[in-house]
């Protein structure tokens, strides 16, 4: 599982998470730190990115549009980076299981 990480969490959640994430990049290392939701919307679905973000604005779009691409939305309001890591570690196992699923668009982590 490859995830896009949004503008707002931490580009060092990329190399925090490369083992278990392994492909992964931040809207920075993209070019897209910059770019609307739709471009990265587009750039993720192209890609066969899982958009990671803690922006209500792309689970919406999931109900919208469904998927690909698929929307991780993490609901901790301000948290650490540490947090962000240990809450993506602690669900490896389910967003696994939810890329897999042909139906779900997205998974709230919280």
């Amino acid at each position: 599982m490859r995830l896009l990480l949004d503008q707002n969490l931490s580009p060092r959640l990329v190399p925090a998470l490369v083992d278990l994430y392994p492909g992964s990049v931040h809207v920075r290392e993209a070019r897209l730190q910059t770019a609307d939701d739709d471009t990265v919307w587009r750039y993720a679905a192209e890609q066969g990115f899982v958009i990671v973000s803690k922006d209500a604005d792309f689970h919406e779009r999931s109900f919208l549009l469904g998927h690909p691409p698929k929307v991780v939305w993490i609901r901790r309001g301000n948290c650490s980076t540490d947090d962000v890591v240990a809450l993506l570690r602690d669900h490896h196992t389910a967003m696994l299981v939810f890329e897999g699923d042909d139906e779900g668009s997205f998974l709230a982590l919280g």
